[in-house]
């Protein structure tokens, strides 16, 4: 089915001295990759890349090639992948969620020694003008995801195809989207290619598509049945006063020296995404850190994989049926890669042999919903913490920063096959073992929402609800 969208699409040459913000702060990154927080794999969608694949902490263009081999005799012919931005800084909301926590224990500064007065050392150096901007960390994070992709299937990166513009760049709107983007290509030009005459004839099409990555702004249903309605979290408000997470308020209260009655979950979680912030912006293992071990951890990170799981994941059907656009998107650029691939006698190439778009956690994790993946037989809820420990839908593990979702379409001797990346790891299709299942197969798994998952249809309000104004808050 074809989906019908506007598109506003600009035309960018490669002055990549512009890629660094004028008011950007570029914060120090010393290395302290040996004083890793223990809690660093719980910050759920803030967590580093680097978590989900600790060997780029030793080598980052490392590519393990073994598991990506297919079987057959096979060669890839086309490459879509959807991305999310890399780190960045926290959204002005968040920062002043940050500061109120930080001046609550500030005030407790002459009340001795200890926690208090090691984070009263410690500056408070983030201000709402950052707002959720691209850091250097989040283009380094893009730079070398592209040299790792092109590494790890050279014959699609093609320099040639490059300057023929037939590998397509699509961004949401938002500038630490466009910035990932403008990195990524930055990465394959300057440091995998290596051009010497990169800013000379190097123009190319950049699209801003906010109806394919921000799908989420343009469906209705979702901005009113969801965004708007403030019983669509319930779970997630009901979980802040169970004793897990009351007992994480209590002693970082009794840490810092206030009252309990001053303590929030919200200024908890600020408290603990300021340490994986310090982390994934400066590499520091900061003394916020020390507030939280890995059982505090594990409860904070429940408590946001729970609102990721009601607001984008299985908690309520529109989260998923809302990305029906990019769904149809991904198979229709699938479908004619196919179709050219097989009117070649002799293997060659695509007339499109690539194809990146770059959004957000809330573009990846409704579009991972609606394939099946990561679906736990038992729905999060408020009251079940002890019994998901080994829960599937954990969104530090899905979405980090720069997290990716890879679609390698192969030209086989008898068929075409469909191989599937998450963060440059396999992985199978629902109730699939093959790695790589011939790609009528995977439409076959997929047949239903093939043939319906209609955007427009999902998404569309009874016209006496009328118009809505989404507020969205992003990843």
């Amino acid at each position: 089915m074809s989906v019908v969208l506007n598109r506003h699409v600009v035309l960018l040459t490669f002055a990549f001295t512009r890629f660094c913000s004028a008011c950007n702060i570029v914060a120090n990154r010393d290395d302290h990759t040996e004083d890793i927080p223990t809690i660093a794999k719980y910050f759920g969608t803030k967590t580093r890349y680097e978590e989900v694949n600790p060997y780029l902490l030793n080598d980052i263009l490392f590519v393990n090639k073994t598991p990506l081999r297919l079987q057959q005799d096979c060669s890839p012919v086309h490459i879509s992948a959807v991305i999310r931005h890399g780190t960045r800084y926290p959204t002005a909301k968040n920062v002043k969620k940050m500061i109120a926590i930080y001046n609550l224990a500030e005030k407790r500064k002459h009340r001795g020694r200890g926690l208090v007065d090691y984070i009263n050392h410690w500056d408070m150096w983030y201000n709402d003008t950052m707002d959720g901007q691209l850091v250097e960390k989040g283009r380094d994070d893009h730079r070398n995801l592209a040299v790792r992709l092109a590494t790890a299937y050279p014959s699609l990166f093609s320099e040639d195809s490059f300057r023929d513009c037939r590998m397509k760049f699509i961004t949401s709107s938002k500038h630490r989207c466009v910035d990932s983007t403008l990195s990524f290509i930055e990465g394959l030009v300057k440091k995998y290619w290596k051009m010497q005459d990169r800013r000379k004839d190097m123009h190319c099409q950049l699209e801003v598509n906010d109806e394919l990555m921000r799908f989420f702004d343009k469906c209705e249903r979702f901005v009113v049945d969801v965004e708007q309605n403030k019983t669509a979290l319930q779970q997630v408000d009901l979980f802040k006063t169970k004793p897990e997470m009351q007992g994480v308020l209590d002693k970082v209260a009794s840490l810092l020296d206030i009252a309990a009655s001053d303590i929030t979950a919200d200024l908890v979680e600020a408290a603990f995404y300021m340490c994986s912030y310090e982390l994934s912006i400066r590499n520091l293992n900061s003394p916020w850190c020390q507030l939280f071990d890995q059982e505090d951890a594990k409860v904070l990170e429940y408590a946001s994989d729970l609102k990721q799981y009601w607001k984008r994941g299985y908690g309520h059907e529109i989260n998923s049926k809302s990305s029906c656009c990019l769904f149809h998107d991904l198979f229709k650029r699938l479908d004619k890669a196919v179709e050219e691939s097989e009117r070649q006698v002799v293997f060659c190439t695509v007339s499109e042999p690539a194809a990146f778009q770059i959004g957000h956690a809330e573009t990846l994790l409704p579009l991972l919903s609606l394939m099946g993946f990561f679906k736990d037989e038992t729905p999060l809820t408020a009251d079940n913490f002890a019994q998901q420990g080994g829960r599937v839908f954990r969104t530090g593990h899905i979405v980090p920063y720069a997290a990716n979702l890879v679609f390698i379409l192969h030209r086989c001797e008898e068929s075409h096959r469909l191989q599937l990346l998450l963060n440059e790891k396999p992985l199978c299709f629902p109730n699939m073992d093959n790695p790589a299942p011939e790609y009528q197969h995977v439409k076959n798994l997929y047949s239903n929402l093939l043939e319906g998952c209609d955007f427009k249809k999902e998404c569309k309000l009874p016209s006496a609800i009328g118009a809505v104004n989404p507020i969205i808050h992003e990843l």
